[in-house]
This record gives structure tokens, C-alpha cells and sequence, in this order.
């Protein structure tokens, strides 16, 4: 059986959505009213999953890096079309960072793309790391920001190139740059990165992230399974309390897929 436990703020969506999942037979899904009880939750062993509802997420995000403070934690966002009638074909990626604090350096946007590598692998999937800056390659000289951009994410890419190198799980013995990842500097060409196929997009920075998933996610309607956290053992999707229905069910299939995964 797959216990996920889920938050249920003000936004009475999370029933609903919870109640479209009931046909599962191997799936327990128990509502709790607090952010103490869903704290509690994360750190029952017997729990398999923990969404965050529409409960709020300071003190619960609190807690966890708390709880997991020898770990670095990050977020990141899970878009898939699949099933999704609006879009032509499938396609899965992570967008990080997308909290407006996070990836303010370069080491933090390094462990963020490990992390999400990490993930992307455990899914069955060959990471595809796409990075980008904030104008295209010759865009150079035209202001300090934008040619600041431009060789930060050079230097990111070459950094991460090397670092990926060092990774036992991703390094299988080949001379060819790929090996069994692909990372690639597409600077301000996100529509490029997307057509590629790419399924991990790693922003310059999390505002420029943030402003990437209210435009794709909030705007175009692109299905977003909300924001899984990176860095720990535990499964905890993070979601908006003001999630649709649609929204909550694609976060709690996440959460049983990956808990799935598992046995």
C-alpha cells in the first residue's frame, strides 16, 4: 500500500482531486488540517509521500530543511504533456531553479543540476541539461548584465561538463563529450532547448526562473505536477495553495509514481 499524506488548507480542490484518485487499489490518501500533522507526516517512515496541499509553505519548508539540515535541498519544477490533449507529442522536463531566491551562484546552480540529474536517471530517463543566460552568444558587449550573463553560463556549462565527469553514475567509460548525458549552453534560446527535447532547463538565475513558469506553466497552460524537492530521501512535492483540481491530481499521480518506483 501507498500512504501519501496531503495538506488541506482553505482550497477544498485537494478533495476533489483526491477523490479522482480513488479507483487505485494500492493508494492511501489521508488529508490532514495542520501544518504540524504534515511535518509529522514527512517524518513517519510509514509514509511513502507528502504533498503540501494548499496548507502554508513557510512553516513546513522550515521544518524540513530543519529536519534535513546536513542536506541541500533545492526545487524544481515537473512539467509533463503526456496525456495533455492540447500538445502534439510527450515531453518531460524539470525547470530550476524557480524559487526567486534560489540559484544566486554558480556552485548553488551545480548542485542544483546534479540533484536534478539525479532524479531525471531515477525516472529511467538520459539527463539533457539545457543552460541559459539572458541574450544570445553574440549578444556580447552590448551591457555589463548581459555580457555577465553570457560568461557566467559559458563557465557554467564547462564547469558542469567537468563535474559530470567526475560522477561515477553518469561517467560509462566514453570518449564523446555526451556520454550519457547531454549539457549544452543554449544561452537565451529557450525555445531551441525545448525543441531539442531537453529535460532539464536550468534558468540563469531564480527570478529569470520564476518569470520561465509563470509565463509556461500560468500563462500557456503548460501541466506542471508541482515543484519536486531535490536533496533528500524523503518524497515532498510542493504545490501552490491555489492549485485547480487538475493541478492537485497531477501532483498526487507524481507522488505515487515515485513512490512506486521504490519497491
Amino acid at each position: 500500500m501507498i500512504n501519501i499524506v496531503v495538506g488541506l488548507g482553505e482550497n477544498e480542490n485537494i478533495i476533489k482531486a483526491s477523490s479522482q484518485l480513488n479507483t487505485i487499489d494500492d493508494l492511501n490518501i489521508t488529508l490532514v488540517k495542520t501544518e504540524d500533522e504534515l511535518i509529522n507526516a514527512f517524518e513517519n517512515p510509514e509514509v511513502d509521500a507528502v504533498i503540501r496541499g494548499s496548507l502554508r509553505a513557510s512553516k513546513v519548508i522550515k521544518a524540513i530543511k530543519e529536519l534535513k539540515s546536513e542536506s541541500k535541498i533545492n526545487r524544481t519544477t515537473y512539467i509533463n504533456t503526456r496525456g495533455d490533449e492540447r500538445f502534439s507529442k510527450d515531453y518531460e522536463f524539470l525547470l530550476a531553479p524557480v524559487g526567486i531566491d534560489e540559484g544566486k551562484n554558480t556552485e548553488e546552480k551545480i548542485t542544483l543540476a546534479v540533484q536534478a540529474a539525479d532524479f531525471i536517471q531515477y525516472l529511467g530517463k538520459k539527463p539533457k541539461i539545457a543552460i541559459l543566460a539572458e541574450g544570445r552568444k553574440d549578444d556580447l558587449g552590448r551591457s555589463e548584465r548581459i555580457d555577465e550573463s553570457l560568461k557566467s553560463s559559458q563557465e557554467l556549462t564547462e564547469l558542469l561538463i567537468n563535474k559530470f565527469d567526475e560522477l561515477d553514475n553518469f561517467d560509462n567509460g566514453s570518449e564523446d563529450i555526451s556520454k550519457n548525458y547531454s549539457i549544452k549552453n543554449y544561452y537565451i534560446l529557450l525555445e531551441q532547448a525545448i525543441e531539442d527535447g531537453n529535460n532539464i532547463i536550468l534558468a540563469n538565475d531564480g527570478i529569470f526562473g520564476n518569470i520561465l513558469f509563470r509565463t509556461l506553466v500560468l500563462l500557456d497552460g503548460w501541466p506542471s505536477y508541482g515543484a519536486v524537492t531535490l536533496g533528500i530521501d524523503e518524497i515532498f512535492i510542493d504545490t501552490s495553495r491555489d492549485q485547480s483540481v487538475e493541478g492537485y491530481k497531477r501532483s498526487l499521480e507524481l507522488a505515487y509514481k515515485l513512490a512506486k518506483l521504490r519497491e
